[in-house]
């Protein structure tokens, strides 16, 4: 994970950070994984690969096929497949490709449990008939060109397109026994379909750079990216079926974004103890939307541009001092930026002006990270009216000031035993501006879902090929609205979340070289408490459950 300005290469909606989900690479031979636990869980999964003798051409499959009831009767169907391989052309240069394609299929829903549910029934499915279907396929092609030993240009090409099919019941009512729902009598719809697709595709080129400019060493990248996604969303209604997976369609909405940017930093290495990173990233986007029931449409467009810095300073060995200071923005959806009608709602960007500071290192069997961050938002996107959710008519107002400190330790206390601990503390998270809504004025008042204290921390033990760990899970009381309600209203979705703690344990042996087996249980002591109350209820954390497995190399 990429957090602080280093996030500025990968462009918008990297305030918090960037996660880089890498796949696994062709190995040589085969992999075989199975696993089964706790409501039915069943997994099995093959990896095989092989490559040239002279090494210049890999390939590799991946499969996977999972199968569960769900701890609150929410079975699902999953299938991953992924091709991957690469070969060298000549000696500079390297082309590769992947491709993937996912299944899921889920008997999951909006609709959570109501207060009673969740006292008397905890793993009780409140929606049996909804569904949510989802179909992705993925293309990458990736080139590297070695130009000289100081200049290298790599060169991605990505293509994706999701299908999600989201089925769910109308809901009529909803009361502190439960949800009640319209129905499907032939009188009034009962049964929708949020349908859409997606797709995506872009090219991103960097050029790396080795030189000596201005009497030390550096360290640049150059890139350019072209982006272009589209979403059909499509509403289909029944009134006869609550199994319906076709109907009248009352809503066809397209939406269309392209935007390119540019970026660039140069890592300043000055001496062996000092690297300066100055960066700048400009991302222009043009965003459309068109009402294909109506004709109505509209267009948006917009231009931001990102600067930040980062710095590491060696101490000492044992110490490593960093900063950085950066902008970064995340451009409003479609939906928000043009209304159904076509309108342009003249929506800037969310910005955000955000700075850390810290210090990483080791000594002797102490290994320890501290941060302290803040992340200043404007023009947050917001309802303009208190029952606003998604579609409302949107504007820009509210600012949030977010302040904290985040740190990491580990401690090997000898004899295989070692234990590890990580926290952030949130002390501010709140609405930093005046925003009357119903008379109410939520200046001041704590975000939504901002814990103020989340903690892990582990004891571990390792002896010859077992591995065993003990972890527990803090995450403190938060609220779930702007207003900051205490109380739990009568249908679950309001009202503060408490404080919960949670224990899990694992083990994990190697037999020899070929197999290895392991064991976890989540929730040891089978602590029920509520994740979330939104978006329509209370949804519950997973009770105790376990997985086995075992990994086995043929």
């Amino acid at each position: 994970m990429l957090k602080g300005a280093a996030g500025l290469r990968y462009g918008p909606t990297t305030i918090g950070g960037v996660i880089n989900y890498k796949t696994r690479n062709p190995e040589e031979g085969a992999r075989l994984t199975a696993k089964a636990g706790s409501h039915g869980y069943r997994l099995i999964g093959l990896d095989a690969g092989g490559a040239a003798p002279s090494g210049e051409a890999i390939g590799g499959i991946s499969l996977v096929k999972a199968q569960g009831d769900g701890f609150r009767h929410n079975g699902f169907d999953m299938s991953d497949a992924m091709i991957k391989g690469g070969m060298a052309i000549g000696d500079k240069q390297w082309i590769g490709a992947k491709f993937t394609r996912y299944n899921n299929e889920i008997n999951t829903s909006y609709v959570g449990l109501r207060p009673n549910e969740f006292r008397n029934e905890p793993t009780r499915n409140p929606a049996p008939n909804d569904y949510f279907l989802t179909h992705r396929n993925a293309l990458d092609l990736n080139h590297e060109l070695t130009i000289n030993d100081a200049a290298t240009l790599k060169t991605l090409l990505y293509w994706s397109e999701l299908t999600r099919d989201y089925w769910r019941r109308d809901v009529l009512g909803r009361s502190a026994d439960g949800t009640t729902f319209v129905a499907c009598g032939g009188a009034a719809y009962c049964m929708s379909g949020r349908n859409r697709n997606f797709e995506m595709m872009g090219i991103d080129s960097r050029l790396h750079l080795a030189h000596n400019s201005f009497g030390m060493k550096n360290e640049a990248e150059i890139g350019v990216r072209l982006h272009r996604d589209s979403l059909s969303n499509q509403t289909v209604r029944s009134k006869t079926n609550e199994n319906a997976r076709s109907g009248d369609l009352t809503g066809d909405d397209t939406q269309e974004a392209r935007g390119i940017a540019f970026y660039g930093q140069n890592r300043f290495l000055i001496g062996d103890k000092v690297a300066v990173t100055p960066g700048l990233r400009i991302e222009t986007y043009a965003q459309e939307r068109k009402n294909e029931l109506t004709g109505a449409s509209g267009t948006s467009s917009n231009t931001e541009v990102m600067p930040g810095v980062g710095v590491t300073w060696q101490i000492a060995p044992q110490a490593q001092a960093f900063a950085g200071a950066f902008k970064g923005f995340s451009p409003a959806m479609v939906a928000s930026a043009i209304s159904a009608d076509g309108l342009d709602q003249e929506l800037e960007a969310e910005r955000s002006t955000n700075l850390e500071i810290g210090v990483r290192g080791a000594v002797d069997r102490l290994s320890y990270e501290a941060t302290a961050f803040q992340m200043d938002f404007d023009n947050q996107i917001i309802p303009q009216s208190e029952s606003g959710g998604v579609g409302a008519t949107v504007t820009n107002a509210g600012k949030t000031l977010h302040r904290g400190l985040e740190g990491a330790l580990g401690f090997d206390l000898g004899a295989g035993w070692s234990v590890s601990a990580n926290a952030t503390y949130i002390p501010t998270a709140k609405f930093n501006s005046t925003k009357i809504i119903g008379g109410i004025d939520r200046n001041g008042n704590r975000l939504p879902y901002a814990p103020e204290l989340m903690t892990n921390l582990a004891l571990n033990y390792a002896s010859g090929g077992l591995k065993t760990s003990l972890s527990a899970h803090r995450v403190s009381s938060q609220f779930v609205d702007p207003e900051n309600t205490k109380a739990e209203s009568a249908d679950g979705r309001r009202g503060e979340i408490p404080a919960y703690t949670t224990l899990d344990l694992s083990a994990h042996y190697a037999v020899n070289k070929q197999l290895n087996v392991f064991a976890i249980v989540r929730n040891l002591t089978d602590r029920k408490y509520i994740a979330s109350r939104n978006p329509d209820g209370i949804f519950p954390g997973i009770e105790r459950n376990f997985v086995l497995g075992m990994n086995y190399k043929l």
